[in-house]
């Protein structure tokens, strides 16, 4: 295991379909090297002076920490929340392996990625 510029970012959406469109674009455009979405979570929360209590998914978006910034932008542009929940932690180890996937999966430059 060794120390890593990696993070995991969460962020939750009221419909499967919403989710994957999201996750979808994320990898596509090199933003995440994966995304779990994770269907069926129960939150809640209080909004507006009320409580909440939702259906909703939850993304798991694996990236670097220097792209958090883009991810954090994109995701609001693709986000129907008002306040989309983008909640960033660091991944202090991990797999050499998983890790060098996925710096590699998230360059723009490398177009023709081995995995």
């Amino acid at each position: 295991m060794k120390k890593t510029g990696s993070i995991l970012v969460l962020s939750t959406l009221d419909s499967p379909e919403k989710a994957r469109k999201i996750a979808l674009q994320l990898v596509q455009e090199k933003l995440a090297a994966c995304v779990n979405v994770i269907p069926k979570i129960l939150s809640i929360y209080s909004w507006k002076k009320k409580l909440c209590m939702d259906q909703e998914c939850l993304l798991l978006i694996k990236t670097r920490k220097n792209l958090y910034s883009k991810l954090e932008k994109r995701i609001r542009v693709l986000h129907p929340y008002e306040v989309p929940e983008i909640l960033a932690f660091p991944a202090g180890k991990g797999s050499k392996d998983y890790l060098d996937w996925l710096i590699k999966s998230t360059d723009p430059s490398n177009r023709a990625n081995k995995y």
